[in-house]
């Protein structure tokens, strides 16, 4: 069972407020209620492409059930000049990064190799290969600072990035070489680790005899562990990791305590590897519930305002099975394009062999 003495802690499970002598919050209710509808919204998004998949409609999904808050919280903290680099599970922060719920299902369903533009967005495509974008994400927060866009003290310019990843991922050689670069270059980049307490079926007790923000220490990186099922301070501290790195004070690894509470692909049993007496703790710290009392107790979220976040949850849900059902069959040549920067031979071979195939079913 995870412990929480040591976490950065701004609202606990109960939906009270928590004082904290190194974090405090100036979000205002406004804030707050947008990020409750933030999370109400994900995880509607995150339900209905799960169930479009389980409809054959998708080829796979990633759930993010759980994982609401850390998401949320760190990706509002984001400011329009940083860049974010995600795996296949971060639905929250292209949420907050304004990608269209229905382009994300495109990757998903197979037919693109990419559902959005990486630069207008400012975040990278999904990342299949476990812990392989901690690298971009560090030789683009290199590419910043050689740029001069770290440290100047010009909050429309100086930059920072972002690089989201899962548990199982600090057991990977990628991650570790680019806490190196990071420390090493004092890279203006933020490492969020979800730790979601399971590496498919393999638990994080057996990845690492010490809390994963500890590895930081080894590095010369700073190390962070907040409730990753607490929005607010899940915002708090990645904000301050970012105006670190902003300023030039360097890397930071923030570990987000959280759970996940489905499968780890629609492709996965999780009863296979776990019981469900900790499905049924984690039900007690949901995130989504927490800030639901807190906002209630507050009267800042009504009836009349939690019913028109219903309402808008099913109205995107229609949206998301019509746009799915509605996307046109890709051009079978569009997968050849985009593949290297530059002409290659192989490829060009690949697409003559296409070329040629199709026309053979064409002429019968």
């Amino acid at each position: 069972m995870v412990q929480f003495d040591h976490l950065v802690q701004l609202l606990d499970s109960e939906g009270n407020r928590v004082n904290n002598p190194d974090y405090s919050s100036s979000l205002d209710d406004a804030a707050l209620l947008g990020f409750y509808r933030d999370m109400v919204l994900v995880r509607q998004l995150d339900m209905q492409a799960t169930a479009l998949q389980r409809q054959g409609e998708l080829s796979l999904w990633a759930p993010s059930l759980g994982q609401e808050a850390a998401q949320i919280g760190s990706g509002r903290a984001l400011k329009a000049q940083d860049y974010a680099f995600a795996t296949y599970r971060e639905h929250g922060i292209a949420w907050c990064r304004g990608v269209d719920p229905v382009q994300m299902l495109r990757f998903w369903r197979g037919t693109v190799h990419q559902s959005w533009d990486a630069n207008h967005h400012r975040l990278y495509g999904y990342q299949i290969i476990i812990g392989a974008h901690s690298l971009h994400a560090t030789g683009y927060a290199m590419g910043a600072q050689y740029a001069g866009r770290v440290g100047t003290g010009n909050p429309d310019q100086d930059q920072a990035v972002v690089a989201y990843f899962g548990d199982g991922a600090m057991s990977e050689g990628d991650v570790n070489e680019a806490f190196i670069f990071a420390a090493a270059y004092n890279a203006p980049v933020v490492f969020f680790c979800q730790n979601n307490q399971w590496a498919i079926s393999e638990p994080t007790k057996r990845q690492s005899r010490v809390p994963l923000a500890n590895r930081a220490d080894g590095f010369g990186i700073l190390g962070i562990r907040v409730d990753g099922n607490d929005v607010i301070a899940c915002h708090e501290v990645t904000m301050a990791a970012l105006d670190r790195a902003r300023s030039g004070q360097g890397p930071t690894l923030i570990e987000a305590v959280t759970y996940r509470m489905g499968a780890h692909t629609t492709s996965d049993d999780p009863t296979k590897y776990r019981d469900g007496a900790d499905d049924e703790l984690w039900r007690t710290r949901d995130p989504i519930e927490r800030l639901r009392i807190y906002l209630t107790k507050k009267s800042v979220l009504t009836d009349a305002i939690a019913a028109e976040f219903a309402s808008e949850a099913v109205n995107l849900a229609e949206r998301m099975r019509e746009g799915c059902r509605n996307f046109p069959s890709p051009d079978p040549m569009a997968m050849f394009d985009h593949v290297y920067a530059g002409p290659d031979a192989r490829i060009e071979a690949q697409r003559r062999e296409m070329q040629e195939i199709l026309a053979k079913e064409g002429a019968n």
